[in-house]
C-alpha cells in the first residue's frame, strides 16, 4: 500500500516522504533529499520549513549547509517512529535509493 496522493498523514505527499527519508538517513540536507526524493529542491525546502515550524524535525547548520533530522525532543517521537515504520513498508524503491547514498567521503587515490 503506497501513501496516497490524495491525502496524506502529514498534510502533503512531500511531506510525508521527506519524514520517511528522514527516517531512513538519520539526517540529511535538503538538496540530498531532493535528489532521493526525486522531486524540486524548493518544494522540498518548504516541506521541511514547515515541519520544522511544527517541531517534527530539527535543522542545525554545518557550515553552510542546514542539516536536518527528526526532531529527538518531539514530545511523540517514538509513537511517530513507529508510525513511520508502517509508513514505510511500500516505499522500497524511497529505502533502496537512500541505501545506495554515499555516506562519507572516499579514500583519496581510490578508483571510481
Amino acid at each position: 500500500m503506497a501513501v496516497k496522493t490524495i491525502s496524506s498523514p502529514f498534510g502533503s505527499l512531500t511531506r510525508t516522504r521527506v519524514l520517511l527519508a528522514l527516517w531512513f538517513l538519520t539526517d540529511s540536507y535538503p538538496r540530498e533529499l531532493a535528489r532521493i526524493l526525486e522531486v524540486p529542491l524548493s518544494t522540498v525546502q518548504k516541506a521541511l520549513v514547515s515541519l520544522e515550524l511544527d517541531g517534527l524535525v530539527a535543522g542545525r547548520s554545518v557550515g553552510r549547509t542546514r542539516q536536518f533530522r527528526l526532531d529527538p525532543r518531539y514530545f511523540a517521537r517514538d509513537a511517530l517512529q513507529q508510525y513511520l515504520v508502517r509508513l514505510a513498508e511500500p516505499e522500497g524503491a524511497l529505502r533502496q535509493r537512500a541505501a545506495k547514498l554515499r555516506r562519507r567521503p572516499r579514500r583519496t587515490g581510490k578508483p571510481l
